[in-house]
């Protein structure tokens, strides 16, 4: 074979391997050259779009399995406490986030329209993320046109309720996941709702229903189409669009709220109509939050004190918050105490000039005896200024006060003098001062009277009138201290009571009951005898579920018989007694005045058969809060019961009362309490009959004449002398007063227990006995302070 033969076959069996129907391989692609270099191929496109496709569908896949809905995050599950008045007004917000969460049906539907035209115009038929949205929104963001969430409202809920605010991957990663499982486990007004109750307007608003209050002083459901429109904008900027603080902006918040309403009316949830004659409602000024002032801190931790006391909310409870609380305070009569206070007792201090008027304190309570319910009450000044409540604390003397319920135990236990004598109002008692208590297993007691008075004998209506302490501490003596304790209880002094010994000095107010406790035991003698459950408390809801309060209940605590005698004698206390300064009520009143031990609180607890109400002035150093003494407090020598606690009852009771008709007492008494003896017999002398009684003396001597001497009444036992005539100004006489006139000055105020130790007292001495004495010095014009202690 030649070279040339073999070069052709080889070049015959080349053609035949590149093309020929004989060969085995297929042919080489040619190279992309030139500029088709630079571009993928359609097969490496399509390849990428299908690979990348598998790994975005097994991320979501993973991601949905992974992200669980977590618990909602703290901020988002705190509420205020919203404390109402009995009317539903708003009284206090308590809590770190002022949020009161609603349900939906509390949300007016115009404002529900708003939002969602505001927000997410197609929330009922979208799915709950929308990715075209979130799209653009990053596209925006990057062209510069602001930043922009393109969330729908189930991933701004899930952000606010579930997430942080923090703008990261993470993050937002996590809301769309949890958007997705959450649109399948809940419904759209579910989730309405928790977008509206979590969404922040500014001011300090968490939720739209304290947004409504903080722009509006309105509740959600009231908020008509423009104020909900306005709302909605907030949502978008809310510190912004403030047209209050940012008057500059307003602009550009008007254009929003067209928007808002534009979108209402494209919806269908406007009338065009509607729409056209709308104008822009101006929210109100923001109010620098008060929290607690005044008195709105005093009746929340009243409230606080109550719902816990009684087992109604723990401590742990309240301070999650959430709850809406209707309490029974009428803010009318609410608004009268305060006025009454300061009318009759802020309004005459001199602090710069009087030293004693520093020391002045005052606390209040007022109950309607038929229901129980406290409606007004008193705790101080301010309560960001002295926290102390003047009306539920218990470290004062209730002096005087106390007696009427020695009397009603009294009659309750049908007791006898200690010659046998059945104790009724025209028993007669030996007034003498410093008068031994007899028929007592102690060892010798004998108080002083106010002002070292003697009064010989003297019924007990009259001893009444005049708070005669050798009287009383006779009669508790008589009753038996536990019986009278006993009594007390049952009217509504709490059991535990401080001081509240059973001897025979429990009649003079050693006991330091509270203000409120001490309301709650008169309101059972207003009430016939009959004590209910005392409540502050009209209803409890949270999240619009209302929460359990117990039952009212009610008993005869003491007999009808006993109480409303009791109001008998008390009604002579106001006609003609140390309380005459009541009778400015303009109604039918019973009461009865009180003082502490060496001056350091007044009182007045009196009723109407509408209304029982407690006052009290107290003194307490504002530096130490050491109790003192208020000689010369308001420009007076003394504070007496019958001074400015019994102005400021009569003002009060007057307003809280008025426009309703004066109601009378519908008193069943007790046998032979209807005739009214005369006042006073001739003295005897000290230690002779503890009583005596002649019932229905002859003739028609009425009770009480008016006293030549500033307080001891030495008539009343001839002729037909008038009841209840007002004691001669003792400032005319030359004489010292009882309590609840003004008089001058007095060396011994009341009554004592013979020095330390001294019987029917605490361990360590009686709390009535002769202390230390205050000494002279120190007062203005030479007034030498009482030097014991007074119970008038």
């Amino acid at each position: 074979m030649t070279p040339q033969a073999s070069g052709s076959g080889s070049g015959d069996g080349g053609s035949g391997d590149g093309g020929g129907a004989g060969g085995g391989k297929k042919p080489k692609r040619p190279k992309r050259t030139g500029w088709r270099r630079i571009f993928p191929t359609w097969r490496m496109v399509l390849g990428t779009l299908v690979l990348g496709a598998m790994v975005i569908i097994g991320l979501l896949f993973l991601g949905y399995s992974m992200v669980q809905i977590p618990a909602a995050n703290a901020l988002a599950t705190k509420q205020a406490t919203v404390y109402l008045y009995a009317d539903g007004s708003q009284l206090a917000r308590d809590g770190e986030i002022n949020r009161e969460n609603v349900g939906l049906a509390q949300i007016a539907k115009g404002a529900q329209h708003a939002i969602l035209a505001a927000e997410d115009r197609d929330f009922y038929t979208e799915s709950a993320v929308d990715p075209k949205a979130m799209l653009r929104a990053g596209w925006n963001t990057a062209l510069g046109k602001g930043k922009q969430s393109g969330s729908t409202i189930t991933q701004q809920y899930v952000k606010n309720y579930y997430l942080a605010q923090e703008q990261t991957v993470t993050r937002k990663a996590k809301e769309f996941f949890i958007s997705i499982k959450l649109d399948r486990e809940k419904s759209k007004n579910e989730i309405l709702e928790g977008y509206l109750n979590t969404s922040y307007f500014g001011r300090n608003a968490y939720g739209i229903q304290a947004a409504a209050q903080a722009y509006y002083g309105r509740d959600a459901i009231d908020l008509d189409p423009a104020r909900g429109a306005y709302l909605a904008a907030l949502v978008n900027a809310p510190s912004e669009y403030d047209v209050v603080a940012h008057p500059e902006n307003k602009p550009a918040a008007l254009a929003r709220w067209n928007y808002v309403l534009d979108g209402m009316v494209s919806k269908g949830w406007l009338a065009q109509s509607e729409r056209t004659g709308m104008k822009f409602p101006m929210p109100r000024e923001q109010t620098v939050s008060t929290g607690m002032s005044g008195q709105r801190g005093y009746l929340v931790e009243a409230v606080k004190e109550y719902l816990v006391g009684h087992d109604i909310l723990t401590k742990e409870q309240l301070a999650t918050g959430g709850y809406r609380i209707t309490t029974t305070i009428q803010k009318p009569k609410q608004d009268a105490f305060v006025k009454a206070v300061d009318d009759q007792l802020i309004s005459k201090l001199d602090k710069k000039n009087r030293k004693a008027d520093t020391y002045v304190r005052a606390g209040g309570a007022s109950i309607d005896p038929r229901t129980g319910k406290i409606v007004a009450m008193y705790g101080g000044v301010d309560y960001v200024q002295q926290y102390t409540n003047g009306a539920t604390r218990g470290d004062f003397q209730v002096g005087s006060t106390f007696k009427p319920f020695v009397f009603t135990s009294a009659v309750q236990n049908a007791s006898a003098t200690q010659d046998g004598q059945r104790i009724t109002p025209n028993t007669y008692y030996d007034g003498t001062n410093k008068r031994p208590v007899q028929g007592w297993s102690g060892s010798g007691y004998a108080p002083e009277n106010e002002d070292q008075k003697s009064y010989g004998k003297i019924t007990i209506r009259k001893a009444t009138d005049l708070s005669v302490n050798s009287v009383y501490a006779q009669m508790a003596a008589d009753v038996t201290g536990p019986k009278v304790k006993e009594t007390a209880i049952a009217l509504g002094v709490p059991a535990d009571t401080p001081d509240l010994y059973p001897s025979p000095s429990i009649a003079l107010g050693t006991a330091t009951a509270s203000v409120l406790e001490m309301t709650e035991a008169y309101a059972t003698l207003a009430n016939h005898g009959r004590h209910g459950t005392y409540t502050i408390i009209e209803k409890i809801s949270k999240d619009n579920v209302p929460v359990d309060l117990p039952g009212r209940q009610t008993k005869q605590a003491v007999s009808r018989e006993a109480a409303d005698t009791t109001t008998s004698v008390l009604k002579s206390v106001v006609e003609g007694g140390t309380a005459t300064a009541a009778q400015a009520a303009g109604r039918p009143a019973a009461g009865k005045t009180g003082t502490a031990e060496e001056d350091t609180a007044a009182w007045f607890a009196g009723y109407t058969p509408d209304l029982a109400t407690v006052v009290s002035v107290m003194g307490q150093d504002p530096v130490t809060a050491k109790h003192k003494p208020l000689y010369t407090a308001l420009g007076a020598p003394r504070m007496n019961g019958g001074g400015p606690p019994t102005e400021i009852w009569a003002q009060y009771t007057r307003a809280a009362l008025r426009g309703k008709p004066a109601a009378s007492f519908d008193l069943e008494l007790q046998a032979g309490a209807d005739v009214v003896a005369p006042s006073t017999l001739p003295s005897t002398s000290p230690g002779t009959d503890a009583g005596q009684d002649n019932g229905g003396a002859t003739g028609t001597p009425s009770q009480g004449t008016t006293p030549a001497d500033g307080g001891q009444d030495n008539g009343g036992t001839t002729g037909t002398p008038t009841q209840g005539t007002t004691p001669v100004d003792p400032t005319t006489t030359g004489g010292a007063t009882t309590d609840g006139t003004t008089g001058g000055p007095a060396t011994d105020g009341g009554a004592t227990g013979g020095g330390t130790g001294g019987p029917g007292g605490p361990p360590g001495g009686d709390a009535t006995g002769g202390g230390a004495d205050p000494g002279t010095t120190g007062l203005p014009g030479g007034f030498i302070a009482p030097q014991t202690a007074r119970r008038q």
